[in-house]
């Protein structure tokens, strides 16, 4: 399993669906579908998409505090 970055190739919007993808060894399609569904229900998952997205750093920060 890699870390959690944001991607520079292959995002959308912020890239945390890629993120999430890369990480769990999941297609990015399949993240972004279950993310759609999951906004026809009740909940907190915008907030959380919008959390993610400042809490993952993108892959050339991140790259560049790796040791």
């Amino acid at each position: 399993m890699s870390r959690l970055a944001r991607p520079t190739n292959g995002r959308v919007i912020g890239g945390v669906c890629a993120a999430l993808a890369r990480r769990f060894g999941r297609s990015a399609t399949t993240i972004r579908v279950i993310f759609l569904v999951s906004c026809l229900v009740p909940g907190p998952q915008f907030l959380i998409y919008l959390a993610l997205w400042m809490l993952f750093p993108s892959e050339e920060k991140a790259a560049r505090t790796a040791w």
